[in-house]
């Protein structure tokens, strides 16, 4: 059996962790790792976040957002309308032209602007979130303001944002 991390230990290897991975940790994962409840982790990355480390929570679990100084990305936000079992056919769109689908962001008439962090960057990202959302029963956010939500996307090349933007157009999924 693995030794149980505690306190600081356990944040410093989680951010070890984290640093490390090309892919998103589950809170599940890195309760495992470090032998401890995943609450405990949930609180370890909320204290870790508070003390400024680039940590974001994706539906694939945490990420931890590395600064890359040699690649420029190009960021675009698109403001799209469709019924939420068009989701994957959206998502597939956008990923297929070699962009990134940074988050999904909505204006709520309460709250304001309702942001979630997606980064997903290909089908089994996206075939993984819609999965999720179904097993969930959870609702998209879009379900809240009628189809209309907006996306950040970035890519290294604009073409690249481009073509995913004529793309979707074509499908009848962006609001002009």
């Amino acid at each position: 059996m693995t030794k149980k991390l505690t306190g600081k230990a356990r944040r410093e290897s989680l951010l070890t962790w984290l640093q490390n991975s090309k892919t998103p940790l589950t809170g599940t994962e890195l309760a495992e790792k470090a032998n401890v409840s995943r609450q405990a982790i949930v609180q370890d990355i909320s204290l870790l976040k508070a003390h400024n480390h680039p940590i974001i929570a994706t539906s694939n679990g945490y990420l931890y957002m590395k600064a890359e100084k040699e690649k420029v990305d190009f960021r675009r936000v698109i403001a799209c309308k469709h019924e939420g079992k068009d989701t994957r056919e959206e998502l597939y769109t956008i990923v297929d032209y070699g962009a990134t689908v940074e988050d999904v962001i909505i204006e709520h008439p309460i709250y304001g602007d309702l942001k979630a962090s997606l980064m997903i960057n290909s089908r089994v990202d996206v075939d993984q979130f819609v999965q999720k959302i179904e097993e969930k029963n959870a609702p998209y956010l879009l379900e809240l303001t009628n189809g209309i939500h907006n996306h950040t996307i970035v890519a290294n090349e604009e073409r690249k944002l481009d073509q995913a933007y004529e793309a979707l157009k074509e499908k009848g999924f962006i609001v002009e």
